[in-house]
């Protein structure tokens, strides 16, 4: 293998660790590297800040299905102290915002403390899988002008108080139902940005074109 590729022993060995790390091979001690057989591929979701909008969405619709049920569980089972750290991370995100920032790992931080309030600590790890894009604010807004953003966090943090409310009064299918609000509307909002971002490149495109011609 370090022939055929032309790296280091050093590569190589770190690649089959990682390679056994995800169950694709095993090793044999003084034998060597095996394929595993009936081999389950682990699951990837791979995109950056520089992805294209729709795989985005496509992942915060993901998102959707996982965490409308984790504010029903968040509200049938948070124990006071996780109720405590879900308010805190909301009124974190209010800080921010009233100080002109995006919130992104605020807000973050807020849904990962409702998942913590599941009691199934899977919820958390998709969540931490997925990370901080599912929160696309940085990828989408662009050139979106400042006070558009603080109205669309200011919209965000009242649909985050229903989830709060809910999720305090213990009442589950009224914390289901804020989230998908919540998730659904941000989607369409991104989506709507988008549209007027694009609308915005082929004017200017356009006008660019007409002005060399």
């Amino acid at each position: 293998m370090i022939a055929a590729t032309g790296v280091s022993r050093t590569v190589i060995r770190e690649a089959v660790a990682a390679l056994r790390a995800d169950g694709l091979v095993f090793t044999r001690q003084g034998v060597g590297a095996f394929v595993a057989d009936r081999v389950r591929r682990p699951f990837r979701v791979d995109f950056d800040e520089n992805s294209p909008l729709r795989e985005v969405l496509n992942v915060m619709e993901l998102r959707t299905g996982v965490e409308v049920e984790a504010a029903g569980l968040s509200a049938e089972r948070a124990t006071p102290a996780q109720l405590k750290k879900i308010v805190d991370r909301y009124q974190a995100i209010a800080v921010v915002v009233d100080r002109g920032g995006n919130a992104v790992d605020e807000d973050f931080a807020f849904h990962c403390a409702i998942a913590d309030g599941t009691g199934n600590p899977q919820f958390r790890r998709l969540l931490e899988y997925l990370g901080r894009f599912i929160i696309p604010r940085r990828t989408v807004w662009g050139s979106t002008k400042p006070a558009a953003r603080r109205v669309d966090l200011r919209t965000f943090q009242r649909e985050h108080k229903a989830i709060l409310d809910a999720i305090k009064a213990g009442a589950a299918e009224e914390a289901r139902a804020a989230m998908q609000r919540h998730l659904l509307n941000s989607r369409r909002r991104y989506e709507t940005i988008a549209a007027e971002q694009r609308a915005a490149k082929e004017l200017s495109d356009t006008n660019d074109s007409r002005v060399s011609s």
